[in-house]
């Protein structure tokens, strides 16, 4: 939040990826890499649940992809606001936004004695720790 409306800002990561997708049509190769997705996601949950069937495999596209050129930016700090601005009475700083993960809400048709799985239980204390910047 700036002084100014023109310099207002937000910290951020972005990428921008280029290179080649090739289809994955294999069924292992597809669901080895279906796994990986879900362990990274929430880790062992891909041995609490039902794999997937053929006939699910066959309707999910899978792609690997063959980087060649990335590009990466981050914007963090305080408000860049023009020297003269800086004189004004108006508050400017950094309004942090953070995504929390909140209390599990079971499905309505889930049979109570079915308890929340460890990877559930996990997912909300788990630890997301940023990538080094080497």
């Amino acid at each position: 939040m700036a002084r100014s409306a023109f310099n207002h800002s937000m910290n951020y990561r972005s990428v921008v990826a280029f290179g080649t997708a090739k289809k994955i049509t294999d069924a292992a190769q597809k669901q080895s890499a279906l796994r990986t997705i879900s362990e990274h996601v929430a880790p062992g949950r891909w041995a609490e649940v039902r794999g997937p069937s053929q006939k699910e495999l066959k309707a999910t596209t899978v792609l690997a992809f063959y980087m060649e050129e990335a590009s990466a930016k981050v914007r963090t700090g305080p408000p860049s606001d023009d020297d003269a601005d800086d004189a004004l009475n108006i508050w400017a700083g950094v309004l942090p936004l953070h995504v929390t993960v909140g209390e599990p809400i079971a499905d309505p048709k889930l049979r109570e004695v079915i308890e929340l799985p460890e990877s559930i239980r996990n997912f909300a204390t788990r630890q997301l720790k940023p990538r080094s910047k080497s």
